[in-house]
């Protein structure tokens, strides 16, 4: 017997990209950010694994994955960013998970949860 319907099985994104992938985005994002002139002076002095850290944390949450850890809600907003720097953060992590190939709706998603 063959059978010719596609059978799917719903994953929530964390499920596709698995913790290798989550820490892979974050050091694309981290990179892009370091990469900006504007934004670079932002990270002089900061602990950057631990940040990544961080942010691994609260993208995976974010992504349906298990929260390990208390919450890293505003990582950076304790930088003293404007508006408009936090928001081209945000951008660079839509860039990223846009390239991974990830639903719009999970990209604002994660947007939402990093903002805090």
């Amino acid at each position: 017997m063959r059978t010719t319907e596609l059978v799917t099985c719903p994953r929530d994104s964390f499920d596709w990209l698995g913790p290798a992938g989550v820490r892979g985005a974050v050091n694309r994002w981290l990179r892009l950010v370091a990469a900006d002139a504007e934004l670079a002076p932002y990270l002089l002095g900061i602990d950057r694994p631990r940040l990544a850290g961080h942010l691994a944390a609260q993208l995976t949450a974010a992504l349906g994955g298990p929260a390990a850890g208390r919450p890293a809600g505003g990582v950076w907003c304790r930088l003293g960013l404007s508006d408009e720097q936090h928001w081209r953060i945000l951008d660079y992590l839509a860039a990223v998970l846009w390239a991974l190939d990830l639903p719009v709706d999970t990209i604002v998603r994660a947007q939402r949860e990093v903002r805090g």
